[in-house]
């Protein structure tokens, strides 16, 4: 059996006020055709399929497209779990519509999806709270499925009967998962968990969560430990973190397998992709990360000229830059307009200016008396240990007038 294994799409995720809209179509179409080509029997997206709670049309459409396309009109099982940045009452909110096209969305931590078959399909066969046991028709033995969508600390509470988060949370999903493993997983079928959680090996390194991530760890109360997962799991499939990356800790595969697109600059340079895994009763799993191609690549550049800088731009179109420029002075307007008009993906523009005067120069007492351009004068040579040249100053006496003639 194979299981075609992605998450974090983060759908109408700007970076800035630049839309990746466009580079999420290309990189969902290329998904689509990638499990087609492996021939993935099952498809599970392990959270964060929005980046918001409250999506753009276009994202919400987007989706929806994207998972009928990988369903097959029913053939295949697209389990689509809740993350942090989901709003779980819009993942169930299709619920019925969605089951009949194959797609089972698990919005809450112990979500029960009832036993029902797809005419020509797959067949849930047995359910529970945080479980399932899907029947495909190709295949002779079973998936089991537990399953557990991301919960803030109220839901917890609702779903979960936690109390005390920093002392039970292991604990808890430690029982509930081995409860639902003794139960239903045997060596018959082939047995996966399926989470949206920050997770690691207990005792390891701390793994720093995505830039510009709404974060799950707060303090150590989040963090839950490999040592949880029952031993009759074969592969978890995890979200949240973005870079691709195997946890340690337990005696199967604890996978993320990286967001589609890298979505902070923080992620220059990661390979982004999604991960196949190959799975048979009663043996180890074997998975492969699969390259995804399409989309912009995040460069952070670094540049002492600026006519240089201006070159790379143009010989790099298909980026998402940082750029980081060091001079002795600050950039005029009209070298602003050359490297914008150069690039249409800058995202930050960071000016360096090199200190050309000692920082004991500015140890001198301030005159507030004096003019508003002389106490500008003072603060910036104060702040950047030089005096600001005339193209600024302008700007000063531009936003003063303004001001001056609003209040009239």
């Amino acid at each position: 059996m194979k299981i075609l294994h992605t998450g974090d799409w983060h759908l109408g995720k700007r970076l800035d006020n630049f839309s990746r809209i466009e580079e999420q179509r290309e990189v969902l179409s290329e998904l689509c055709e990638l499990a087609d080509q492996q021939q993935a029997d099952v498809i599970v997206i392990a959270g964060d399929l929005f980046d918001n709670f409250n999506p753009a049309v276009e994202a919400v459409e987007l989706l929806y497209r994207t998972l009928r396309q990988l369903s097959k009109d029913g053939k295949r099982p697209v389990i689509a779990i809740a993350g942090n940045h989901d709003s779980a009452d819009r993942i169930d909110a299709p619920d019925i519509i969605a089951r009949e096209c194959g797609i089972l969305f698990v919005g809450y931590p112990k979500a029960h999806i009832r036993p029902y078959a797809i005419t020509s399909g797959f067949s849930i066969t047995k359910a529970a709270p945080g479980f399932m046991e899907i029947q495909l028709p190709n295949f002779s033995y079973p998936l089991r499925v537990l399953h557990t969508a991301f919960a803030n600390e109220l839901r917890l509470k609702q779903y979960l009967g936690l109390e005390n988060k920093e002392q039970q949370l292991n604990e808890l999903l430690k029982a509930h998962w081995n409860e639902l493993a003794s139960q239903y997983c045997d060596d018959t079928g082939v047995n996966i968990l399926t989470a949206h959680l920050y997770l690691l090996e207990r005792g390891g390194e701390i793994i720093e969560e995505p830039e510009g991530e709404k974060p799950i760890k707060i303090g150590n109360a989040e963090l839950i430990f490999s040592d949880c997962i029952p031993e009759e799991i074969q592969y978890t499939a995890l979200g949240h973190l973005h870079r691709y990356q195997q946890i340690r800790g337990h005696n199967a595969p604890v996978v993320y397998p990286s967001s589609p697109l890298a979505y902070s600059f923080s992620e220059a340079g990661q390979q982004k992709g999604v991960v196949l895994v190959e799975l048979f009763p009663q043996s180890k799993a074997e998975y492969t990360f699969l390259p995804l191609r399409s989309g912009r690549s995040l460069q952070r550049k670094r540049f002492q000229e600026i006519d240089e800088a201006i070159v790379w731009l143009k010989a790099n179109p298909y980026t998402l830059v940082e750029l980081t420029l060091v001079s002795d002075e600050f950039i005029s307007s009209a070298d602003l307009k050359r490297i914008h008009e150069a690039h249409d993906g800058i995202i930050h523009i960071i000016p360096v200016v090199r200190s050309q005067q000692s920082t004991n120069a500015n140890n001198k007492l301030i005159n507030l008396e004096q003019d508003l351009d002389l106490l500008f004068k003072d603060y910036f040579q104060f702040k950047y240990a030089q005096e600001p040249n005339a193209e600024i100053m302008d700007l000063l006496k531009e936003v003063i007038n303004n001001t001056t003639n609003t209040e009239d």
